[in-house]
């Protein structure tokens, strides 16, 4: 904005600069001009609770100061609109006008900031979101002292274990986050990571799932150097890592190559030798296999098999042979990056 008024609960308009922005969480901080003093608030640092009665305060429809109660619906909500997403869900009625508000909790202190409601009819329907205050005042510090949000970066791509992957890799529990990709002159990379490793901790905190990581790596210090616990080929190990302050436009990682044939029918695939030389193509799926279940679609690239590297149909028949488990763990890369899928075998 070229320029920026606050308008006082007394009607006064005065003029403001803006501090810095966060596009990713769509927060801005923004200072008035002149001398003067103002009451504030406060952000709680009392973990929220399903249940907790909130208040929220905004201008719905350009109706001032309106007021709206209700509860804490749930926590961490994923709605979307980014890796980071973490949202309080609140019923308190959130209409448009109420984005930028605050929520505040029954001792006055802020517990978020009210950002986006889900709503078929565009009305509030009872679910709305909130940025919690723990993360508020990340992101107000940051901009006060810098100026802009300066995030973690570890340089990897990442996808969730699933139950399947999991069985695939004999680990107890579908929990972590699986590299599927290293990215070029990343911290992971000269840290020593590697495609398939799992990342089960970071700094000593147990990582959920690949939401969980991105946003505990995007909290840390760049510069600021952890272990990360992580499995590889069955072992616990301990990576030290140098996090990296994340890019403006973080680089991903490998894309896609694309065009003579051998057919796999445990799997339900025909392929042939990758354009590149580097792995295999898919040239046709069954529609009716376990592959083609998988997400698997010709033009993909099998770039591993059972954390084999294979380059002919004959290396993945062989890579199959070899691997004594249910499921074979397949690294493929299709336009969007890298991904493993676990797909199951016949071998009766």
């Amino acid at each position: 904005a070229e320029e920026v008024t606050v308008r006082l609960n007394t009607g006064e308009e005065l003029s403001a600069d803006v501090i810095g922005a966060d596009p990713k969480t769509d927060l801005a901080l923004i200072k008035i001009k002149g001398e003067r003093t103002f009451p504030t608030v406060k952000f709680t640092d009392t973990e929220p609770r399903v249940g907790d009665w909130v208040m929220a305060v905004g201008n719905p429809f350009g109706l001032t100061s309106t007021v709206t109660t209700g509860i804490i619906s749930a926590l961490g909500r994923d709605i979307g609109s980014g890796p980071y997403d973490d949202y309080l869900q609140i019923d308190a009625s959130i209409n448009r006008g109420n984005s930028g508000g605050p929520a505040f909790n029954l001792e006055g202190e802020v517990v978020g900031v009210n950002t986006a409601i889900f709503s078929p009819s565009g009305g509030s329907v009872g679910i709305g979101f909130a940025i919690p205050a723990s993360l508020t005042q990340q992101i107000v510090d940051s901009l006060k002292n810098n100026g802009a949000v300066t995030r973690g970066w570890l340089g990897v791509q990442i996808q969730p274990v699933t139950a399947d992957i999991a069985d695939s890799l004999g680990l107890k529990e579908a929990k972590g986050a699986i590299v599927s990709d290293v990215t070029e002159d990343s911290p992971a990379l000269k840290a020593g990571f590697k495609t398939g490793d799992t990342i089960m901790k970071v700094d000593g905190v147990d990582i959920a799932d690949a939401r969980d990581l991105a946003r505990k790596v995007a909290g840390l210090v760049p510069g600021k150097s952890v272990p990360v616990e992580i499995v590889r080929d069955g072992k616990n190990m301990t990576i030290e890592v140098a996090i990296g302050a994340m890019p403006n436009e973080p680089k991903m990682a490998s894309k896609q190559s694309p065009a003579a044939a051998d057919s796999l029918e445990k799997l339900g695939l025909s392929v042939m030798p990758a354009p590149d030389g580097a792995g295999v193509q898919v040239s046709e799926v069954d529609p009716s296999s376990a592959a083609a279940d998988r997400g698997l679609k010709a033009g993909d690239i099998i770039v591993e098999v059972a954390g084999k590297e294979v380059n002919s149909a004959a290396d993945v028949d062989e890579a199959i042979a070899n691997s004594a488990k249910k499921r074979v763990l397949m690294l493929v890369r299709s336009g969007d990056g890298q991904r493993f899928v676990s797909v199951p075998l016949d071998r009766g």
